[in-house]
């Protein structure tokens, strides 16, 4: 059957209590398309205000995750529903981009080749298997790699977008933070996209009441109402070094720039990516109560090639959507024809340049207090691996090094580096990420001649390990 030849079931009708619509399902169009405008809506807050943090073009970022979505569905067959939107993984790489004078071209350049390595790691998986990757990444070095992402970029929140209304950031931090815990269901699952909003709408009551500049609306008034993004490369030079409206002038459309010295500040991203994309084909197969292990390869791979395709005209990465993923959860309707109707919504608000004027328009410390919540979540997420994995870290073969990885990471920031030679320097993410992986095979080679008497004692311990940590508790 043709991936395209949906069944409809349930008479066209919302299911009943307890019943699903799969994959290669649908409900009638109408109903389709609502919930195809729902899954835009789930991926649409993350999906606009990252290409900003990076320097990118939100409108395009929209449109090109609807291209990607539908060569992702494309090529799993349409087995894997799912949105892929603009990855976060990537925000660490392109603020030490901009901190090394690097411009927008320079991180959609660093983007695509780390695209198509995640592609070439998505052919590995598809040819021998996951376990070849968890082998080299096991869950210690991925959860340690994806806390270093989001805690490396606490500065950016902290010292260059809040600082331009300070108040107004932590206002929008509290309102983000009571919605994701007070709000139930779908709605709780934009709480980010919410806070945003309302965010928006307080800074503009601000500057009507104070007289003040929070919100510019002369780009909104000068823009088209159809059209294609501009095709420019001056925008958030310089890691948004000076936060203020004018600043805000996003990047339209244009070619990539390759630099060796840029790519290795954006590859470690491609870790947390093959990380995510795993979690999140187990998640949908768990969902759907169907085995997609055998297609998680081509899933990986056609997320690098979503990316590969987006960055190639300077759009924003891609990856498959949590959010959206809980929309499924939700409504137990799995249906591709929604997703391929979501695709095409986002590929239309991409080409009306007037609501990408708007969303440029986002003042800075509304991403401030958006910031604080979402690269503490990324970093934390992190630690949710470790959790859902068992990592011990009561053995020194799985702490020491990630300990010393994340200090180095975190420590120098994304406007620290780490100076290889004198024309060669690696940023905090890269040397942190090097120190892990490294770091813990290292350890391994030389854990099977140890014995528990040679162990690193934790702080705290005044004796040796507890009985119970031998050898068969370490990470695999």
């Amino acid at each position: 059957m043709s991936m395209f030849s949906w069944k409809v079931v349930h008479g066209g009708k919302t299911p009943p209590p307890g019943e699903a619509v799969a994959p290669d399902e649908r409900l009638s169009w109408p109903r389709t398309i609502g919930f195809g405008a729902q899954h835009v809506v789930a991926m649409f807050g993350a999906t606009f205000v990252f290409p900003i943090i990076m320097g990118l073009n939100a409108n395009l970022a929209i449109m090109m995750s609807g291209i990607a979505t539908i060569c992702f569905l494309l090529i799993v067959g349409g087995k894997v529903p799912s949105y892929l939107g603009t990855s976060a993984s990537f925000v660490g790489g392109a603020s030490a981009i901009y901190a090394q004078s690097g411009g927008p071209e320079d991180v959609t350049g660093a983007i695509l080749v780390s695209g198509v390595v995640l592609a070439a790691v998505g052919l590995l998986i598809h040819y021998l298997g996951a376990d070849v990757v968890n082998k080299v990444l096991p869950p210690v070095v991925t959860g340690a790699v994806v806390m270093l992402i989001g805690f490396n970029l606490a500065g950016v929140a902290t010292n260059i977008y809040l600082p331009a209304d300070r108040w107004m950031g932590l206002i929008v931090m509290t309102v983000v933070i009571l919605m994701a815990v007070g709000l139930r269901g779908f709605l709780g699952r934009i709480a980010i996209f919410l806070g945003l909003l309302l965010g928006y709408v307080l800074s503009w009551l601000a500057d009507l009441v104070f007289d003040g500049n929070r919100v510019s609306w002369q780009g909104v008034k000068d823009a088209d109402w159809i059209g294609f993004p501009k095709h420019t490369t001056e925008g958030l030079v310089g890691n948004q070094g000076s936060p203020d409206i004018n600043n805000l002038a996003a990047v339209g459309w244009h070619l990539p720039s390759f630099s060796i010295t840029f790519t290795l500040l954006a590859l470690p991203a491609v870790i947390a990516l093959v990380a995510e994309n795993i979690g999140h084909v187990k998640a949908v197969g768990e969902m759907t109560e169907r085995d997609l292990d055998p297609v998680i390869g081509r899933a990986v791979f056609a997320d690098g090639v979503g990316t590969v395709i987006t960055s190639s005209v300077g759009g924003s990465p891609t990856t498959t959507y949590a959010e959206n993923i809980g929309v499924m959860a939700a409504t137990r309707v799995y249906s591709t024809a929604a997703y391929f109707v979501a695709a095409i919504v986002a590929i239309l608000l991409g080409v009306i340049p007037k609501f990408g004027a708007i969303v440029n328009a986002t003042p800075p410390a509304v991403l401030g207090g958006i910031t604080l919540v979402l690269y503490g979540m990324i970093g934390l997420l992190g630690a949710k691996i470790w959790k859902e994995n068992g990592v011990d870290f009561a053995d020194p073969v799985n702490l020491v090094p990630v300990a010393a990885g994340l200090i180095m990471g975190i420590g120098l920031g994304t406007n620290g580096f780490f100076a290889i030679t004198d024309d060669f320097t690696l940023g905090g993410i890269a040397m942190g990420t090097l120190i892990i992986v490294i770091g813990y095979h290292l350890a391994r080679l030389v854990a099977p001649g140890r014995t528990d008497e040679g162990a690193v004692i934790a702080v705290g311990q005044t004796g040796a390990h507890e009985a119970d940590h031998a050898p068969g508790h370490r990470e695999k």
